[in-house]
């Protein structure tokens, strides 16, 4: 059976949120949550975007806009969503929501939602753009050099982003919500990577991906940086105005690298993506089983997978036997083996190779991993 060119891309996209995984793809989106009573809780939900079918969803530049303000949308949804699962069953509706249903005719919590998500925007810009400006400013008396003076800014800037990641991970909540960030990328990089979903598949897949929103954000970061190195305005307000104005601009361009890093692989994108991919490893921790498997119901909530390893890879899950044996195997080989995480692609040729050899020299990845640690 001939193999297919790997395409990496498959369009699915996910957030983390309170014990779950919300996962999308294209208009669909579904989240899945651990209740407190262990079952996993599915629901599947069509989202529209802004400005859907307009031609300005398809310009390069404007179309990261409204990606990034339907992202911070849909992800503030989820998060609510799966925050109720975990309210007190007795707490009654509030004076507040009351107020809140009547001024938005019924429409309380998508008012809330974007309440929540104004008030969050406005805490990013205020922390990553406008407070490394003002401490940077502190310099002035020393530093006369404008373009000296913009890069001590961009230091601060990402010191102070990677500051706050690393301190909100010592939270025991956030903790877990980093563990089911790594849940949702070892889903999509086992999909991408050609093996079929499984608990174990996944388990052995990288929990970094290029496409993350944490890459975003350094990307963002990065790109003011360059872009405010060309302002030279000599009043402070304007100077952080044309900050504020210009971060639409910047959520544009970095969508437009960050697309580009999920689509192509070359030394160019491995180089502007490497940041990013650091920093996630402080925003994803290995996650358990049982974390995996709330990935894996949110993805088949939404995409068949099966139906793109066909497509993509040239053979049918259906088609292996004794799964694990085989990718034991071919790592055993060194086949196709995954740049990021060390570990084989199964693909219809090393999956019939692996099932006409003999068995009797196998023995556990684990092993072999601990052997050549040692």
């Amino acid at each position: 059976m001939a193999r297919k060119k790997c395409k990496r891309y498959s369009g699915i996209g996910g957030q983390a949120v309170l014990e779950g995984i919300m996962m999308r793809n294209q208009d669909k989106y579904a989240v899945a949550v651990r209740r407190t009573d262990g079952e996993i809780d599915v629901e599947v939900e069509t989202h529209k975007e802004l400005l859907a079918g307009s031609v300005l969803k398809k310009l390069p530049f404007i179309r990261g806009i409204f990606q990034f303000i339907d992202s911070l949308t849909l992800g503030m949804r989820s998060l609510n969503h799966s925050t109720a699962f975990y309210e007190e069953e007795d707490a009654q509706e509030t004076k507040f929501d009351k107020a809140l249903d009547k001024l938005s005719g019924g429409n309380g919590e998508k008012l809330m939602t974007t309440i929540v998500t104004v008030i969050s925007l406005v805490l990013a810009i205020g922390i990553f753009i406008v407070l490394p400006y003002y401490v940077a400013s502190l310099f002035d008396g020393f530093v006369r050099n404008r373009s000296l003076m913009a890069i001590i800014e961009g230091v601060l800037r990402i010191t102070i982003f990677v500051f706050y990641v690393w301190a909100i991970s010592w939270m025991k909540d956030i903790r877990r919500l980093y563990q089911y960030h790594g849940a949702e990328h070892k889903c999509i990089n086992c999909i991408e990577k050609g093996r079929p979903l499984t608990v174990r598949n996944a388990m052995r897949s990288s929990r970094l991906h290029k496409r993350c929103g944490t890459s975003f954000m350094f990307f963002v970061l990065f790109v003011s940086i360059v872009l405010f190195f060309f302002i030279r305005v000599e009043n402070p307000f304007y100077r952080v105005l044309i900050r504020v104005a210009l971060m639409p601009v910047v959520a544009g361009i970095s969508y437009e690298i960050i697309r580009l890093a999920g689509r192509t692989d070359n030394i160019l994108v491995r180089m502007l993506s490497a940041p990013g991919m650091m920093i996630q490893r402080m925003t994803t921790k290995e996650p358990d089983e049982t974390m995996v498997e709330v990935g894996i119901a949110a993805v088949e909530a939404v995409f068949d997978w099966r139906a793109y390893l066909q497509e993509h890879f040239g053979y049918k899950p259906e088609e292996l036997t004794e799964e694990a044996l085989l990718l034991e195997e071919a790592m055993m080989r060194g086949e196709v083996v995954d740049e990021e995480d060390d570990q084989p692609v199964v693909t219809a040729e090393n999956a019939i190779a692996a099932q006409d050899t003999s068995h009797a020299d196998t023995q556990s990845v684990d092993d072999a991993e601990a052997e050549g640690q040692a």
